[in-house]
């Protein structure tokens, strides 16, 4: 049975989680993103930001 169970949990993929610092980072530059056609001076603000923060974080 335990075969089977090491088996079966072998085909399930494993991702990577999403830390806090990708969400922040994310977060940003998906903000940017909508900025950009707008403002593209406050887009490139928020990129700067969310390249900032992971300087700091990693």
């Amino acid at each position: 049975m335990f075969n089977l169970l090491t088996q079966v949990t072998r085909l399930i993929p494993t991702t990577r989680p999403v830390t806090a610092a990708d969400g922040v980072a994310r977060n940003l530059m998906e903000r940017a993103e909508a900025r950009a056609g707008l403002s593209p001076y406050q887009a490139e603000e928020l990129r700067l930001a969310a390249r900032a923060y992971l300087s700091v974080v990693r």
